[in-house]
C-alpha cells in the first residue's frame, strides 16, 4: 500500500530523513516508534501530502481513503454541535447527502431522468455507511467519554483535549482504509485507553500508529518501524520483539561502527604523517580519498543509547503508617457544583495508588488537595505524621526555566543546609554528569527535563509522591527507566497515568473515580479490571450462566438478583441435608413457583418480537421493491424515511427478542436444576 523509495527530508542543516526506505502492505498494524524529535511525525506528514520530500518518493497504491487527526480542530460555524461536527468525518459524506436531497426533491416534481443518478448517488452513500453513521459516531463519542448530554453542545464550547477526542472519534467512525494516528493517547484518560484499544483491535484497515504506549503498541502491532538517527528500519515483529532485537543489532551496529572508527583513525594518522613528504604525498593524497568516502558512510548509533540516564531514588524519611486520609470529603470550585462528592478513603505507607477514571472528574483536584495547594469544600482532608509530600504536576515542563542550566535549576530547588558535595551527589544519582549540568533545560530531551523534575523534587526530602501523567513526556526507553525507578521506590506513591503497561507495573492498589462514587480496589490494575468486569456483569445480569456454561449451586441465587427478587437465605435448620424428600420436592416447587411468571412473561416477549421481526422484514422488503423498481408516483423522500424507521424498528426488536431469550433460556436451565 505504502512504498517508501530512497526518502530524505531536510529541515535547514537538520537532517531529519536520510534516505529511508521501506515498505507497508495493505492490512499490516505497524507501530513507528523512536525517540521524540526523531521524524515519525514527518513520515505522516508525507504520506497525506502535507510535506515535500527533498529526495526520494511516496508510493500510495490503490489510492485508499486515509483517515487521521488534525491537530486544530475548529467547527465549520460557531452553531456546530459535538455531534455534527463528528459526522462530518467521512469524506463525501455531505456532499452525497445533500445530493441525495437535490434529487430526491427532483424524482419528487416527477423528474424521472435522474433516477439512476439517484440510484448511484445512494449505492455511494450505502457504500460509506451512511445510513448507520450517526450510531457509530455515537458510540465513539461515548467510549472517549463525552456524556450523551454533551452531544448536542456547541463543538466550540469544548477545550483543546476535548476537540481531540471529538476529532479522534469522527476519524475513527469514518473507518478509512489506512488510519493515521499520532500519539492518539496523550488526550485520553485511562479508561478511554481501554476503549480506544477494544475499538482499534475490531479495525479491519491498515493502521499505523505512532506511540510511546506500550499497552497499544503491544496489543495493536504486529510490524515495528523504528525512526531514529534520520534512518528507519524496519522489524517484522511485535514490540516485544522488536525491543530484542533492536539490543542485538545494537551490538551489531558497535562493532562495526568501532571497526570503522579504528580504520579511520589508521588512515588519519598516515595522512597527517606523510602529507608534508614529496614521495608519500601520492599515497597521503590516496588514503585522505577513502576518509573522505568513510565520513560519507559513517555508521550513526541510534540516538536513544546516546540519551541514556539512569534514575536512582533516594530512600524516603521515616513518616507514620497512615499518609494521607479523608473522611466525607467534598469540594467545589464555583460552590454550587461539586467535583468530589463525598469522598472516604485512606492511604498507608509503601502504598502505590493509581487513580482512574474519565477526565474533568476531579483526579487532579484529588492530588492538588493531597498536595495542600486546594482545600476541601467540606469533609475532612488530613496528612498523616512526618508526611513530605512530593507533587509533579502535569506541567512539570513548563515550570522549568528553559534558559536556566540544569545546575542552576537544580540549585534553585535545594533545601536550607545541604552541602555541595550532597548537592553533586544528587546530580549524579539523576543521571547528570560534568557534560550535563551546563546545559539549557530548554534543549533537554523528554526523559531528561523528568529526571530534572524528580531531582528538584527529591531534593525536598519527600516520602509521599504525587505523580500527575508523568509519563506524558516520555518515549519508550524514558517510560521504562522511570517505571524501574518507581517500582524499587520505597516510599508511597499516588499517580494519575493514561499509560496502562505503566499502571499494571507500578500500581499495587486503585482508587477508581466515576460520577456516582469513588470506590477503592485493594489490588493491582488487573485486579481492579476483574472485579469491575464481575460488578458489572452482577448489574445487568450477565454474570448469569449461558448456555452450555455449567451452572453451580448459586444459580438460583443469582437469577432471583438478576429478576430483582430477594434471594433465600437458608438457615442452617432449612440446610437440604436436614429437610426430608417430601419438604424437599415442596421447596422445589416453591422455587419454579416464583420463576413461572417471569418465565411466562418472557415467552411472551420472544413471541411478540419475532412476529414483529417477521412482519417489519415484509414491510422492508416492500420499500426495497419499491425503490428499485418505482412507480411514476413514487415518492423517494418518503420511502426512504420508511426504510430508516423500519431498520431503526428491527434493530430494536432484534435487540429485545435477544435479550429476552437469552434469560428465558437461563430460567428454562435453572428450572431444570431444582426438578
Amino acid at each position: 500500500m505504502l512504498d517508501f523509495q530512497n526518502i530524505s527530508v531536510h529541515y535547514g542543516l537538520q537532517d531529519v530523513l536520510t534516505n529511508v526506505s521501506f515498505r507497508v502492505n495493505k492490512g499490516e498494524r505497524v507501530g513507528v516508534v523512536g525517540p521524540n524529535g526523531s521524524g515519525k511525525s514527518t513520515l505522516f506528514k508525507i504520506i497525506l501530502g502535507e510535506l515535500s520530500t527533498d529526495h526520494g518518493e511516496l508510493v500510495i497504491e490503490e489510492n485508499p481513503t486515509i483517515g487521521s487527526t488534525r491537530q486544530h480542530p475548529e467547527p465549520d460555524t460557531p452553531e456546530e454541535t459535538l455531534l455534527e461536527y463528528a459526522m462530518r468525518g467521512v469524506p463525501g459524506f455531505c456532499e452525497l447527502e445533500a445530493k441525495m436531497k437535490a434529487l430526491e426533491a427532483r424524482l419528487d416534481a416527477g423528474e424521472t431522468s435522474v433516477l439512476k443518478e439517484y440510484g448511484e448517488v445512494q449505492t455511494a452513500f450505502e457504500h460509506l455507511g451512511g445510513y448507520d453513521l450517526e450510531t457509530r459516531v455515537k458510540v465513539a463519542l461515548g467510549g472517549l467519554g463525552f456524556a450523551v448530554e454533551e452531544f448536542a453542545k456547541p463543538f466550540a464550547s469544548f477545550s483543546g483535549g476535548w476537540r481531540m477526542r471529538a476529532e479522534l472519534s469522527r476519524v475513527l467512525a469514518s473507518e478509512p482504509d489506512l488510519l493515521l494516528l499520532d500519539e492518539p493517547s496523550n488526550y485520553l484518560d485511562l479508561p478511554a485507553v481501554d476503549w480506544l484499544q477494544r475499538y482499534l483491535k475490531l479495525y479491519r484497515g491498515t493502521l499505523m500508529l505512532i506511540s510511546h504506549d506500550r499497552y497499544l503498541l503491544k496489543t495493536l502491532t504486529s510490524i515495528i518501524v523504528e525512526v531514529d538517527a534520520g534512518t528507519c528500519t524496519r522489524y517484522e515483529g511485535d514490540l516485544d520483539w522488536y525491543l530484542r532485537e533492536r539490543e542485538v543489532r545494537y551490538q551489531h551496529l558497535l562493532a562495526a561502527k568501532e571497526n570503522q572508527d579504528h580504520h579511520r583513525e589508521q588512515l588519519q594518522r598516515f595522512v597527517d604523517r606523510f602529507r608534508a613528504q614529496a614521495t608519500k604525498a601520492a599515497q597521503a593524497q590516496s588514503r585522505q580519498k577513502l576518509i573522505d568516502k568513510i565520513d560519507e558512510e559513517r555508521i550513526v548509533l541510534p540516538k536513544r543509547y546516546s540519551r541514556r540516564g539512569r534514575l536512582r531514588l533516594a530512600e524516603p524519611p521515616p513518616s507514620g503508617i497512615e499518609m494521607f486520609r479523608c473522611e466525607n470529603m467534598f469540594f467545589s470550585y464555583d460552590g454550587v457544583k461539586n467535583v468530589l462528592h463525598d469522598v472516604t478513603f485512606n492511604v498507608a505507607r509503601g502504598d502505590k495508588v493509581a487513580v482512574i477514571g474519565y477526565n474533568g472528574l476531579g483526579k487532579t483536584t484529588l492530588m492538588r488537595i493531597i498536595a495542600g495547594t486546594r482545600q476541601p469544600t467540606a469533609g475532612k482532608a488530613v496528612l498523616g505524621h512526618n508526611v513530605v509530600c512530593g507533587y509533579l504536576s502535569q506541567e512539570f515542563a513548563e515550570t522549568i526555566p528553559p534558559d536556566l542550566t540544569v545546575y542552576r535549576n537544580a540549585k534553585n530547588a535545594i533545601p536550607p543546609g545541604m552541602n555541595e558535595k550532597n548537592f553533586r551527589n544528587q546530580l549524579g544519582a539523576f543521571g547528570f554528569d560534568e557534560n550535563d549540568v551546563e546545559k539549557p533545560a530548554g534543549v533537554l530531551s523528554g526523559g531528561e527535563k523528568i529526571r530534572l523534575a524528580f531531582l528538584r523534587l527529591f531534593l525536598q526530602c519527600p516520602n509521599f509522591l504525587l505523580l500527575d501523567e508523568p509519563t506524558t513526556h516520555l518515549d519508550l526507553d524514558g517510560r521504562a527507566l522511570l517505571q524501574d525507578a518507581l517500582q524499587k521506590y520505597k516510599g508511597t506513591i499516588l499517580l494519575v497515568s493514561h499509560d496502562i503497561e505503566f499502571v499494571r507495573a507500578v500500581a499495587t492498589s486503585v482508587i477508581e473515580i466515576t460520577r456516582e462514587e469513588v470506590r477503592s480496589y485493594p489490588g493491582g490494575y488487573d485486579y481492579y479490571c476483574e472485579k469491575k468486569a464481575q460488578r458489572e456483569r452482577e448489574a445487568t445480569g450477565a454474570s448469569l450462566p449461558r448456555t452450555g456454561s455449567p451452572r453451580g449451586s448459586g444459580t438460583l441465587a443469582a437469577l432471583n438478583r438478576g429478576s430483582g427478587t430477594p434471594a433465600a437465605s437458608p438457615t442452617e435448620d432449612q440446610s437440604p441435608s436436614k429437610l426430608t424428600s417430601k419438604e424437599l420436592r415442596q421447596q422445589r416447587a416453591a422455587e419454579r413457583a416464583k420463576i413461572a411468571p417471569r418465565v411466562k412473561e418472557l415467552k411472551k416477549r420472544v413471541e411478540t418480537a419475532e412476529r414483529k421481526l417477521e412482519e417489519l422484514q415484509k414491510a422492508l422488503d416492500t420499500a426495497s421493491e419499491e425503490l428499485f423498481n418505482p412507480k411514476p408516483t413514487t415518492d423517494f423522500a418518503e420511502v426512504n424515511r420508511q426504510v430508516r424507521t423500519i431498520q431503526f424498528e428491527i434493530d430494536r426488536y432484534t435487540a429485545d427478542w435477544e435479550s429476552a431469550a437469552t434469560e428465558l433460556e437461563q430460567l428454562t436451565h435453572a428450572s431444570a436444576d431444582v426438578v
